[in-house]
């Protein structure tokens, strides 16, 4: 697992504020991965744990077809671990966001049932910024990596992105993760934003890693297949980002102790240095 980003691969980033990046993880690490989510959401965890449940109470979670979601996997579980503090997605992840360092922000591990040819709303994900859930942080120069661990294109539920909407700035109301109606979503931001809405999907190999922009709106439809569709998310900010006390909730401010103060960075053990490599 090898791999720097070109000049033109930032450059791109930059402008549409998502990329794509090559293959990356390897098959049988993958295979380890999926078992890795099958143990997960069925609660079996590494080290001696605590039942950790849905982040998304929202989200129906115990009907058939509901997207699984939980965050600080690798808190859990050694494999996921192992990837979303990977050195070398941190070293994309600065050269992405054009930093010196980066930290891991939080993962997520989600797993997006098939649900064939059933018809539900359960699997969309709504059109969202993800820093309209950090803005408690003092820079929305922030950047996530989303690993397919399997073939991933529109028929089993993959991610869609709009090309350009990171240079709209935050939307304060695009915390709109859990609301299915992806069509009502779209033409509201139309209208919020005036931005030119280009819907590209990220059809990725499995091993392949995207990374977007903390601001480009991005969601995704129903699994149409009839088997899951899986995912490690590491979500990564500079090394030196820190807590912004008039931004939104997030459980990750408690991880700075009983009373954080404004501008207060996020340096402890909850957000470890994934580039550079520590001790190198």
């Amino acid at each position: 697992m090898s791999y720097t980003p070109t000049a033109a691969d930032i450059e791109s980033y930059q402008a549409r504020g998502y990329w794509i990046g090559p293959k990356l993880v390897e098959d049988d690490r993958i295979d380890q991965l999926r078992r890795a989510l099958e143990r997960i959401f069925t609660g079996d965890f590494d080290g001696d744990g605590y039942s950790y449940r849905n982040q998304y109470p929202d989200l129906p979670q115990q009907e058939m077809f509901a997207v699984r979601k939980l965050m600080n996997g690798w808190w859990i579980n050694d494999a996921v671990r192992d990837m979303v503090c990977n050195p070398v997605l941190g070293r994309i992840a600065a050269a992405l966001m054009q930093a010196d360092s980066a930290r891991l922000w939080h993962d997520q591990v989600v797993l997006k049932p098939g649900a064939g040819s059933q018809e539900t709303e359960l699997g969309n994900i709504g059109w969202h910024q993800d820093y309209a859930y950090w803005n408690c942080t003092t820079t929305s120069n922030m950047t996530t990596a989303w690993l397919a661990l399997q073939d991933t294109d529109l028929s089993n539920g993959g991610m869609r992105t709009i090309v350009g909407s990171h240079q709209w700035g935050f939307v304060e109301e695009a915390a709109t993760f859990t609301e299915p109606d992806l069509d009502g979503l779209r033409d509201r931001y139309i209208d919020r934003t005036g931005g030119e809405w280009i819907d590209e999907p990220c059809v990725l190999q499995a091993g392949q890693v995207s990374f977007h922009h903390a601001l480009c709106f991005h969601g995704s439809g129903a699994n149409r297949t009839t088997a899951p569709r899986m995912s490690v998310i590491g979500h990564y900010m500079p090394g030196d980002c820190g807590f912004r006390a008039n931004g939104c909730y997030h459980s990750n401010v408690g991880l700075l102790g009983p009373r954080p103060r404004d501008g207060q960075p996020y340096d402890n053990d909850y957000f470890p240095v994934v580039y550079p490599a520590p001790g190198s």
